[in-house]
């Protein structure tokens, strides 16, 4: 990997830890920061490598964290960019999704696409991304609980919509544009409505690369949209 390459998983790894963080502190959840990770205490517990050299103390201690929490009874998972950890003597499994960049380049004006600046509007987005995604863990949905409303006064976080069949949350932090939860409504799929979506995103971003972890289901779309693959980020649950 070139030394853009590795700078642009770096600024990935760094988005991702900065959404979750605003997301975790909106909820409520607690926070746990570490130069090499950082930890998430909500509906599941989330521990996300921030380095590709952790550190042997900061990987005992992670590794300490999501043992203790398993034994809890607790869903953990465990977010590894880097892929420098390996979790399999605590019973868990590694999956992985690719991590994608997009280098700025002209984009064609989205159809249909707005951004959301209401609470009104944020719960209905809300509610697509959690029964579209889906986001099981939040069903049912209490109104609020994965989107609270003060996220919409925060500087980085900020979401699209296409009417009541499409959504997304961006979040602008650490010198690019991450994309996350890019949904489309299954009645409404194979209509264009993501990549109208994706033209929004990057259209806001203007002049700054954006990342994202894709779905397989989504990584066609983003190829043909000029992502370049950083690499299989490992997902231990």
């Amino acid at each position: 990997m070139t030394g853009l390459l590795t700078e642009r998983l770096r600024q990935a790894s760094d988005n991702a830890v900065a959404t979750w963080t605003a997301l975790a502190r909106a909820r409520g959840d607690d926070v746990l920061e570490r130069p090499a990770f950082t930890a998430i205490d909500g509906r599941r517990f989330r521990i996300m490598v921030r380095s590709a050299d952790p550190g042997e103390a900061a990987v005992v201690e992670l590794t300490e964290l999501a043992r203790a929490r398993r034994e809890d009874g607790r869903t953990v998972v465990v977010e590894d960019p880097f892929r420098v950890l390996d979790l399999g003597a605590l019973g868990m499994t590694a999956g992985q999704l690719p991590v994608l960049v997009w280098e700025p380049a002209p984009v064609p004006d989205p159809g249909g696409i707005s951004r959301v600046t209401t609470a009104e509007a944020l719960g209905k987005a809300e509610d697509l991304i959690v029964h579209g995604f889906p986001l099981e863990e939040y069903q049912p949905l209490r109104a609020g609980a994965v989107f609270p409303p003060a996220l919409l006064a925060q500087d980085g976080p900020a979401f699209f919509a296409h009417g009541h069949v499409g959504a997304c949350l961006t979040m602008a932090h650490g010198g690019v544009g991450g994309v996350y939860w890019v949904t489309t409504l299954p009645e409404h799929r194979s209509r264009g409505i993501g990549r109208e979506l994706m033209y929004a995103v990057l259209r806001h971003f203007e002049d700054v690369p954006v990342t994202l972890s894709a779905s397989r289901s989504g990584r066609p779309l983003y190829d043909k949209l000029g992502f370049v693959h950083l690499g299989d980020a490992n997902w231990w649950r």
